[in-house]
């Protein structure tokens, strides 16, 4: 699948990594999510730690649900492996 509007950001601490997802587009929301030890694959769709959503939004969850949900797919692909470079060089043109 195709997730152009999400961006993984992953940060390193001495506490152990970090992975957030940042949706780019209206409604710019981050969440932070830790991968899912009781996944067969160690990752899975994540587990939700935190969710920042602009002031308009907050309370109305049933508007931002459906990105949550997109998000956390985004997550579990975003592990899988990368295209070879001759066929991510060829799709850019």
């Amino acid at each position: 699948m195709n997730y152009p509007e999400f961006l993984r950001i992953e940060r390193e601490g001495s506490d152990g990594s970090r992975h957030y997802v940042v949706h780019t587009h209206d409604p710019k929301f981050s969440l932070e999510l830790t991968p899912d030890a009781a996944a067969p694959n160690q990752i899975g769709r994540g587990v939700i730690r935190r969710l920042q959503v602009p002031n308009s939004w907050a309370g109305d969850y049933t508007k931002y649900a459906k990105f949550m949900t997109t998000a956390q797919e985004f997550f579990a692909q975003s592990f899988a492996e990368p295209e070879p470079k001759a066929v991510s060089r060829r799709l850019a043109r």
